[in-house]
C-alpha cells in the first residue's frame, strides 16, 4: 500500500557530498538547461536531494559547443544575478563557481594553448597542482587516438586532471588497464550519480560501482542537464545501494574551494 509513497519520497542523501561539481544548468550554452525557470526548478530538486552548493560546468566541445571562457564567465555572472532576482521562495543550492567540461576533441589543444581551461582547486592550498584541476571528457562512442598523450601533456603543463564519467565510455571495462594507468599517473575519476541508479544502462551502472570499489573514484557528480535528470535524481535517493555507498566512502566534493 505504501510502496508508491516510498518510491516518490525525496531524501537528502547527498548532503555528505555538500557540492555537486558537474552540472549543465547555465542556460542555452550547451545541451543542458534551456531557460532560467528550468534551472531554478532543477536546482530546487537538487537542494531537496541534499546538495548545498553547485559548480556549473558547461560543455567546451568544438565544433558542437564552441564556448569561450570569457563569454561563459560573463554569462555566469549575469545568470547569478537573474537567479537571485527570480528565485522567490525557492530553496536552492548556492552557486559557487563556473568551470567547464572540456571534451578531448579537435578543438581541445586550442583551449589548452590559449589558456582557456577553467579549473577547480582544493580548499587546502597545499593540495593539487599550481594550475588547478581541469574536468575533461572523452567521446561516448569511440576511442580517440592519443587520449593518453593528451592527459600526460596536461599534467606536464601543470594541471591536475579529472576524467568525467569513465563508466559511460564503452571502450573501458571494469578493470581497464588504461584507467589503471591513469590512476597511477594521478588522474582523478568522477562517476555520475545517475549511473549508480541505472540511468545510463546496466553496463554503466555495473562499472560505476566497480570503479568505486576499486578505490579509483574521488568525485561524484550529477551531470545534471534538465528536468528529466532532476526526476531521475529524486528516484536515486531511494536506492539502498547508493545510500550504503555514501555511508562507506568519503568523496572529495566537499573539499573543493569556492571558485570564481
Amino acid at each position: 500500500m505504501f510502496d508508491f509513497l516510498k518510491k516518490n519520497r525525496v531524501s537528502p542523501i547527498y548532503s555528505p557530498l555538500v557540492t555537486d561539481m558537474h552540472c549543465h544548468l547555465l542556460p542555452l550554452v550547451d545541451d543542458g538547461s534551456k531557460s532560467l525557470e528550468e534551472s531554478l526548478e532543477v536546482m530546487e530538486t537538487m537542494k531537496q536531494c541534499g546538495f548545498k552548493e553547485i559548480r556549473l560546468t558547461p560543455h567546451f566541445c568544438y565544433p558542437r559547443f564552441p564556448n569561450k571562457a570569457d563569454d561563459i564567465r560573463e554569462r555566469y555572472k549575469n545568470f547569478c544575478a537573474e537567479v537571485e532576482a527570480n528565485k522567490g521562495t525557492r530553496d536552492i543550492p548556492r552557486m559557487t563557481s563556473v568551470t567547464g567540461e572540456f571534451q578531448v576533441s579537435d578543438g581541445f589543444d586550442e583551449y589548452m594553448n590559449s589558456g582557456q581551461l577553467m579549473t577547480y582547486r582544493f580548499t587546502d592550498p597545499k593540495r593539487g597542482s599550481e594550475k588547478g584541476m581541469v574536468l575533461i571528457e572523452f567521446s561516448l562512442h569511440q576511442k580517440r587516438m592519443g587520449l593518453e598523450d593528451t592527459v600526460f601533456k596536461l599534467q606536464m603543463e601543470g594541471y591536475d586532471v579529472i576524467l568525467a564519467h569513465p563508466e559511460r565510455y564503452p571502450y573501458y571495462d571494469a578493470h581497464d588497464d588504461n584507467l589503471e594507468q591513469f590512476k597511477e599517473q594521478g588522474v582523478y575519476l568522477q562517476v555520475n550519480i545517475l549511473s549508480l541508479d541505472g540511468f545510463y544502462g546496466e553496463s554503466a551502472q555495473k562499472k560505476a560501482f566497480e570503479y568505486i570499489e576499486n578505490g579509483w573514484v574521488e568525485f561524484l557528480g550529477t551531470d545534471m542537464h534538465n528536468l528529466m535528470y532532476a526526476q531521475a535524481l529524486k528516484h536515486s535517493t531511494n536506492n539502498k545501494k547508493i545510500i550504503k555507498l555514501l555511508d562507506k566512502y568519503e568523496f572529495e566534493n566537499k573539499n573543493l574551494a569556492i571558485g570564481e
